[in-house]
């Protein structure tokens, strides 16, 4: 990956990225994030994981400072690639379960870009990429701990309904 000026020629081998995936727009309007792809046979190491963080927040630690856009740093961290057997005998049943399915993470749109024969790999930055949403976020909430700011207390649903609890039975008799 590499980070270049839009006026700079493009880095021989490497392909831009140009718009975004979702809306189409274009991606950097004066720099130009640029990526090389090559067969998997062929790589020895790959960036496996990109983080766009805020220039005030610290340093990541085992990742690859980028460059810098809008204040937000391009960080990013490289790792072997793992190297499929090609021997004939290997069965689906020796791969381990473990192992993520990546045909399920594909979408049927693209192309599989690693078996194909061509020399011609136009690929995105971020095909591939799995999207994981962080563990902070994925859980459950934890209760709601009683807060109490300047003489307000602030409760939860279940703590409200239970100390406000009132079933109309009175109204209720009336109407009947």
């Amino acid at each position: 990956m590499k980070l270049t000026d839009v006026k700079d020629v493009l880095p021989e081998g490497f392909t831009p990225v140009q718009e975004t995936m979702d809306t189409k727009e274009t991606a950097m309007r004066k720099r130009r994030l640029c990526v090389k792809i090559i067969p998997r046979a062929a790589a020895e190491a790959a960036v496996y994981d990109i983080q766009i963080v805020a220039k005030s927040k610290p340093h990541l630690v085992n990742y690859t400072c980028l460059g810098e856009i809008n204040n937000m740093g391009i960080w990013y961290r490289t790792g072997d690639v793992v190297h499929h057997q090609t021997s004939q005998e290997t069965s689906i049943t020796a791969i381990p379960e473990t192992l993520p399915n990546t045909a399920s993470r594909r979408t049927t749109g693209r192309p599989d870009y690693e078996h194909q024969s061509s020399g011609n790999y136009t690929m995105t930055a971020l095909d591939d990429v799995p999207f994981v949403i962080s563990e902070k976020f994925s859980g459950k909430p934890k209760e709601i701990q009683q807060v109490n700011l300047m003489g307000i207390t602030i409760k939860s649903l279940a703590e409200i309904e239970e100390e406000f609890c009132y079933n109309f039975s009175a109204e209720r008799s009336i109407t009947l």
